[in-house]
């Protein structure tokens, strides 16, 4: 490296590469030569790719130099990925202080405590006579509020922990203490579809690919009268509903994980526009780039009419109204996608424009199709018809439509009498939740105990995932719950906030 250092001192010309860059910066801030390891120092923020096969290396370094931006990179990198690193022979080489900071990081991508444990084992047995007497100040960022009393008693009766009686008292002190600070780790929250019942104060939580679904049951008065509802990029579940004092306005609530309880959001309430008795109308709660949005459509009226939630004010300011061509007793959404609020009907399309306070109308399928369900993901907005033939796929930022293949039923299946489906998002890829009817007789296990409206047919609910490289749809095995058409998405797809499974009581 030093060669390199003089050529630059002779030229005043700095070569610098991937292969070099850490000892060159090295050599330079032994040299003092500011130049070289601003130039270095820029260079490794540009051009370094976070891997798996240099991450903690490249961490340590960052650490060492004190290049904040490079170590925020790696710290993420292994976060997300701690169950890879910590299996590796680099993890080893990690500081006690750099240990600690990433097994404090709430973004850990574990499903269970214990992996955190296993790890720190992991690292304390490398070189076990110069760390053993670190584990007292390591087991503090272990999160025993996680783990399970059988797995708390196992750690208490490791070999590490026995031989050491400095770091038993440290476990007991902090399970009796307990922390309610320490939050679940990243990974040990899932995506689980949100659905209400439409007739009681139920909720339905769940996960097909997971199995999990949970259902959640208020008592009258603990859950406001829904009118709105959506989640948030916080992963808030937010709902508007009636003021018990005035009518006319409307307040925030939020779902609390811990707690399992609906809590006031803390923000003003937002007051309704003026409606007849008879009026017509759908409202609606979206969140687009971090701004909340309340809309009222007025099917009499053909008019959309918005306000947004001005955060460092706290209150609420009208927007532009929207004019639709056509009456939309069919269908409508309003959706958030990439960036923007869309409205969508069966045959119109309207984009708004927050920074003009104007709304753009679009280009519509042709021919108008029959929609059921929407939904948003990624760029793209999708819909489908009422018998899912066909799935329509709309490109935000080219403004160009696409038929995809909708379902190929199999045998003797046929779509419900009820039409109930929604389409969801779920771990990137494309789902569906379908009603079906059957009459054969073998899939009975798979039916309700209640015949539907046709004579001799009976239920039966799917749920299909879309391989989009195929253009095929995929049933995911899944037992369903048998009264799934007494929940609804208040809105035409199911929202889907990451869920911590055991704060939901069932």
């Amino acid at each position: 490296m030093f060669g390199e250092i003089l050529s630059y001192i002779y030229s005043g010309t700095l070569h610098v590469s991937l292969d070099k860059v850490q000892p060159l910066y090295q050599a330079a801030d032994l040299l003092q030569l500011d130049y070289v390891r601003d130039t270095c120092s820029k260079y490794m923020v540009k051009n370094m790719k976070v891997e798996r096969s240099t991450c903690v290396d490249l961490y340590k370094f960052a650490d060492v130099y004190s290049q904040d931006i490079v170590r925020s990179r790696c710290q993420q990198w292994i976060v997300r990925h701690f169950t890879e690193v910590a299996s590796s022979e680099e993890f080893c080489s990690l500081s006690v202080h750099q240990l600690t900071e990433v097994i404090s990081h709430d973004e850990l991508d574990v499903k269970e405590e214990t992996t955190v444990w296993e790890a720190v084992v992991r690292w304390v047995q490398h070189s076990k006579e110069d760390r053993q007497h670190h584990l007292p100040s390591i087991l503090p960022h272990v999160r025993f509020n996680l783990l399970t009393s059988d797995d708390t008693a196992a750690i208490l009766d490791h070999p590490l922990v026995r031989e050491d009686p400095g770091s038993s008292e440290v476990i007991r002190n902090v399970v009796q203490k307990g922390n309610p600070t320490l939050k679940p780790r990243h990974g040990m929250f899932i995506e689980m579809a949100f659905l209400s019942h439409r007739d009681s104060d139920k909720f339905l939580f769940m996960n097909p690919h997971e199995g999990k679904y949970i259902k959640c049951r208020y008592e009258p008065g603990d859950l406001p009268e829904i009118q709105a509802l959506t989640v948030t990029s916080d992963n808030d579940i937010c709902i508007l509903a009636n003021e018990l004092e005035d009518s006319r306005k409307l307040s925030l609530f939020k779902y609390s994980h811990v707690r399992n309880v609906w809590e006031p959001a803390g923000i003003s309430s937002v007051s309704r526009w003026r409606r007849w008795e008879n009026d017509m109308v759908e409202e609606r709660l979206v969140e687009v780039d971090r701004t909340l949005y309340y809309l009222v459509e007025n099917l009499e009226e053909n008019v959309v009419r918005m306000r947004k939630y001005i955060r460092h004010r706290d209150m609420w300011m009208e927007c532009s109204q929207l004019e639709l061509d056509y009456c939309t007793y069919d269908f409508s959404a309003a959706l958030s996608c990439n960036s923007h609020l869309y409205f969508i009907t069966s045959t119109e399309v309207h984009r708004y424009d927050a920074s003009q306070n104007c709304w753009c109308k679009l280009s519509s399928p042709e021919p108008p199709p029959d929609i059921n369900t929407a939904v948003a993901m990624g760029t793209e907005i999708f819909w489908t018809d009422l018998d899912f033939n066909q799935i329509i796929v709309y490109d935000t930022e080219s403004d160009q439509w696409q038929k995809l293949q909708g379902w190929q039923k199999p045998g003797n299946l046929d779509i419900g009498s009820r039409n109930y489906s929604h389409l969801f998002v779920m771990e990137n890829q494309l789902h569906i939740l379908l009603s079906c009817t059957t009459d054969k007789k073998g899939d009975w296990q798979r039916c309700t105990n209640s015949k539907d409206i046709e004579e001799d047919k009976y239920s039966l609910y799917l749920v299909y995932v879309y391989d989009r490289p195929a253009d095929t749809w995929r049933q995911l095995k899944a037992d369903l719950p048998n009264d799934i058409t007494s929940y609804s998405g208040h809105i035409p797809h199911c929202l889907m906030p990451r869920i911590y499974p055991p704060y939901l009581k069932g």
